[in-house]
């Protein structure tokens, strides 16, 4: 069997169902696959689609002993930066599409998002807690250009006196520092941004449409400078693959005035362990059967470890050893601030029709 070829621009190399819902696979075989090209021509460009999707609600609140946050607002479905690592893919199994390249290329968009969420911000009883973005798909992926859905509920968030978590790996953040700076003077909000390498050729395989990570660099020191409380994610920590530029990366950032930062071990639930198989076949043969014993490894034996209290929290040598060289770089970085204290007491209920109630 021969290797996958490497599809541009995309972080996925397949389009495989999922078959834990039972869906019909379909598979390509025989002789004339080997004359396709000759016969109908090159095959077509991938295109990004973009549906309208009309939820009734769009705060999800959790429980899970894993997170540090207990609601989530995601504007988007389905996300065209193609990180190949995402652990969001697999929601894309609920709509009869592919976590592979459907995730990348058939997205939602929710444009009553805003009005939704001053719905729920009306609610009587609602108390106010920070509200995470970008926990699912990224809020400023390319399509926000367009819809500036995000930007939307960031208005929403500033009239209500509402703070709010924004987790991208993109600039184009700084298109809202207006908004963000309004909301960092009343302590109303943090953004999160993830660097996963400094090696801008591996980034265009792993993140094929995510923003360099110069331009992340470039965007943390300049949130920093609007007085935009920024923290680095080195996240996902990819062994044999992007360990290496841990140090080097909170080096940078710390030289920017960064002063919080975290780190997140690869995860592969459900079809992201085979997308991910696929990926490392395609672009790191060489070490793919290296990366998969050291992840299994730090995950007890498998692809993932699914179970609350334990997901999130990679064992044994590899982990630790990851752990050690986080903090000491951290110490070296002047990083030094674990989390950043949201203020939630100046929530300020809207009513429906825009206009702040006067209770």
């Amino acid at each position: 069997m021969n290797l996958p070829s490497s599809i541009q621009g995309r972080g996925a190399q397949s389009g495989a169902v999922p078959r834990r819902f039972g869906l019909a696979a379909r598979e390509a075989d025989g002789e004339w696959l080997d004359s396709r090209e000759a016969v109908d021509g090159p095959a077509g460009k991938l295109r990004t689609s973009v549906t309208e999707e009309f939820p009734k609600t769009i705060v999800t609140f959790n429980r899970s002993p894993d997170i540090p946050f207990d609601r989530s607002l995601n504007a988007y479905r389905g996300c065209e930066h193609g990180c190949v690592y995402c652990y969001a893919r697999p929601t894309h199994a609920y709509h009869d599409l592919s976590p592979g390249l459907d995730f990348e290329t058939k997205l939602f968009a929710k444009p009553d998002a805003a009005r939704l969420l001053r719905e729920t911000f009306a609610r009587r009883g609602y108390g106010a807690a920070p509200l995470a973005m970008g926990t699912n798909t990224d809020p400023y992926q390319p399509i926000e250009a367009r819809w500036r859905i995000t930007r939307q509920v960031l208005e929403v968030c500033l009239e209500a006196r509402h703070p709010v978590t924004i987790t991208t790996k993109s600039d184009r953040v700084l298109r809202d520092l207006d908004l963000l700076a309004e909301l960092a003077a009343l302590k109303l909000v943090a953004v999160s941004i993830s660097v996963t390498s400094l090696d801008p050729a591996l980034s265009g395989k792993l993140e094929p449409r995510a923003a360099s990570p110069a331009k992340r660099l470039g965007a943390l020191g300049a949130l920093v400078e609007a007085g935009v409380p920024a923290h680095v994610s080195v996240a996902p920590v990819i062994p044999a693959i992007t360990d290496q530029f841990m140090e080097a990366i909170l080096e940078r950032a710390g030289a920017l005035g960064v002063r919080s930062a975290s780190w997140i071990m690869l995860r592969l639930p459900h079809e992201v362990a085979p997308l991910f198989r696929e990926w490392l076949d395609t672009h790191y043969p060489d070490r793919a059967a290296k990366v998969m014993h050291i992840v299994q490894d730090v995950r007890g034996g498998k692809d993932n470890e699914a179970r609350f209290f334990e997901r999130m929290k990679p064992l044994g040598v590899w982990a630790d050893l990851i752990r050690k060289r986080f903090r000491l770089a951290c110490q070296r970085a002047g990083i030094d601030q674990p989390k950043f204290e949201l203020d939630c007491s100046g929530f300020r209920a809207p009513s429906i029709d825009g206009q702040l109630s006067l209770l």
